[in-house]
């Protein structure tokens, strides 16, 4: 079967945890949010705002960032990432990725320092040229995650087929109100997630590493297709 275009960036992305320091020319990054914002969007609402950062004022968010979280600056998401309880299955799927980041890295299991700093880099954007700290109104429905989730993967489909690669960093929403009083943003905006964007180190093994897809009858059923039971 050969591939469409957009099935071979679809195939061919992946979280890229290292990065050139090649920066990012502006016109570029305005060429990926306009088509980040073609995504589908319920009522047109359009939900959620990019804040891009680079050079100095990427480096203070990250500084503030770990300065915070050195200091003991408790966890305050505002919204629910995983479901708690983790099932068994799911938990099984975090673990695996989480053992091959690690090994693609030569962090042993049980050095939890290692793990620690290499989590913690998240907060630095992973030295990505940009980064974007993404915002949507705490007066939006549920449902609107579901749009600003469609917008974020037109986000990255448009970088990468600008040669550039991307990391949603959820774990920026960890802290958000760190983010968002550094940052200064308006009260009704809440902090769901980071961006990372530039050009990916190919020779960092950290980018060797890839996570494993479920097959498609784990997750997809057919109805009424002649033929089939």
């Amino acid at each position: 079967m050969t591939l469409t275009p957009v099935e071979e960036t679809l195939f061919g992305r992946r979280s890229v945890r290292a990065y050139l320091g090649t920066p990012v020319p502006r016109p570029d990054i305005e060429r990926i949010c306009r088509a980040a914002r073609t995504a589908p969007s319920g009522a047109n609402l359009q939900p959620g705002a990019f804040h891009v950062l680079t050079g100095d004022a990427l480096a203070g968010l990250s500084r503030a960032l770990l300065a915070a979280i050195e200091a003991g600056a408790p966890v305050a998401a505002e919204y629910s990432y995983f479901p708690d309880p983790m099932p068994p299955e799911l938990k099984a799927r975090q673990r695996a990725a989480g053992y091959a980041l690690y090994a693609a890295l030569g962090i042993p299991r049980r050095d939890l320092q290692a793990r620690r700093a290499q989590f913690d880099r998240n907060y630095a954007f992973f030295d990505a040229p940009v980064g974007i700290v993404v915002t949507i109104d705490r007066q939006m429905g549920a449902g609107c995650f579901m749009d600003l989730g469609m917008a974020l993967m037109a986000f990255q489909l448009a970088a990468e087929g600008l040669g550039y690669a991307t990391s949603g960093i959820g774990a920026l929403a960890n802290y958000g109100p760190v983010a968002h009083a550094h940052l200064n943003l308006p009260a009704d905006e809440m902090v769901v997630c980071g961006l990372a964007l530039g050009r990916p180190d190919h020779a960092d093994p950290v980018n060797g590493f890839r996570t494993e897809r479920a097959e498609l009858g784990a997750y997809t059923r057919f109805y009424g297709f002649t033929g089939e039971s």
